[in-house]
């Protein structure tokens, strides 16, 4: 398939954008480019590559496709997801103001508050569910509005549309995290936002093998800014994961419909356990920020959290499960629960993680594809522990 696939399916994009035939062999898998660097046909004379760190054939294909996937001018992959962040956060400079959900994944409240606030880059944190507390935040020095939503792990609900408004409203800048959903739920760019940033180790990749980033850029002149800081800064993915993550984007759409089945499924089970103190997600009718995620969003996603009453019932169901697996990280195949406050969010101080809403007697499960029939059963078990 040459050209744009832009006028395609999803499915159809996930599996063929930025992946034509390879022309040396008609393989119809990119092939992995192992490379350090290119021989050149003569002194200034290359075929398009020089260096690894700049440019590799796989690392691009997976860029292109996840460019299409979103509906951005241009993918860029990286070695983790904190490195996305770290990259794209190059943007802003010293002096200047960022305003940020109030409840973000725990490795980027570290990045911000112990790392860019060193620099003398400033933070607002607020609760970007309401947009009249972001408009309030915003000051002469904000260059962008990072948000996430749904947000990990209370489950807050942004208004995207909104938010892209009130940042471009004052010069600002606005940042997508879109892990939790990936582009088959939710694609903020559509919405108005300007980048949009993904650790593909998560739904993207699909498959708990691997550990990337991506940020996919709406505007031109980010996209040049975020290729210069791969080629500058060097954290860049390596072929073999860019693979990796190719891989299992050719499956997003059907891994995500599963996924949202038997969340479904799990969550409707849990809501109604009397060992369960409260059930946070977005599919719920009584989730505050429902009818928001409904207008940005076509589906609810694979994420819940659980809000046990005590440690020592959330420690009880934790270690009771057999089929899901006590691990950190989320969107793989398999089921895998946590404990923020101490595993995702330790990062986070505890007086802070209050304020939040997330205790210590939160679960988190991310629900994977196996026979729902299993994971109700082994829930069940383990709640009749508790």
């Amino acid at each position: 398939m040459k050209g744009t696939t832009r006028d395609l399916g999803f499915s159809t994009r996930a599996i063929h954008a930025g992946q034509p035939p390879d022309p040396r062999t008609g393989a119809v898998a990119v092939p992995i480019y192992q490379t350090s660097t290119y021989v050149q046909l003569g002194l200034g004379e290359h075929q398009g590559y020089e260096y690894a760190r700049v440019q590799n054939p796989t690392r691009e294909a997976l860029e292109q496709n996840l460019a299409q996937l979103e509906g951005g001018v241009s993918g860029h992959a990286f070695a983790s997801g904190m490195a996305a962040i770290a990259s794209l956060m190059t943007l802003v400079k010293a002096g200047e103001h960022v305003v940020v959900s109030r409840n973000v994944y725990g490795g980027t409240y570290r990045y911000f508050t112990q790392v860019l606030e060193r620099n003398q880059v400033s933070f607002s944190w607020v609760d970007s569910s309401r947009l009249e507390a972001v408009a309030a935040a915003m000051t002469p020095a904000t260059r962008m509005v990072f948000i996430e939503t749904p947000t990990n792990p209370v489950m807050d609900i942004s208004d995207i549309a909104g938010a892209a408004e009130i940042a471009h409203a004052h010069g600002a800048l606005l940042v997508v995290d879109n892990t939790f959903l990936s582009p088959y739920l939710q694609r903020p760019l559509e919405r108005g936002a300007d980048m949009v940033v993904h650790s593909t180790t998560k739904f993207l990749n699909g498959h708990s093998d691997s550990v990337g980033g991506a940020v996919v850029c709406g505007r031109r002149q980010d996209a040049d800014w975020l290729f210069f800081m791969q080629k500058s800064m060097g954290a860049i993915l390596s072929p073999f994961d860019s693979f990796l993550v190719m891989r299992g984007v050719k499956t997003l759409a059907v891994r995500m419909e599963r996924h949202e089945r038997n969340a479904a499924a799990v969550v409707g089970m849990l809501a109604a356990h009397p060992k369960v103190r409260q059930v946070l997600y977005p599919g719920l009718p009584d989730h505050p920020g429902r009818d928001v995620h409904c207008r940005q969003a076509s589906g609810f996603g694979s994420m819940i959290t659980l809000e046990m009453g005590t440690y020592a019932a959330a420690k009880t169901l934790l270690e009771s499960v057999k089929v899901l697996s006590l691990a950190e990280s989320l969107g793989g195949v398999e089921s895998l629960i946590s404990h923020p406050a101490s595993m995702t969010h330790a990062s986070v101080p505890a007086e802070r993680r209050i304020a939040l809403g997330l205790t210590d007697s939160m679960v988190r499960i991310s629900v994977g594809i196996e026979d729902v029939e299993d994971l109700l059963a082994d829930l069940d078990q383990a709640l009749a522990k508790v």
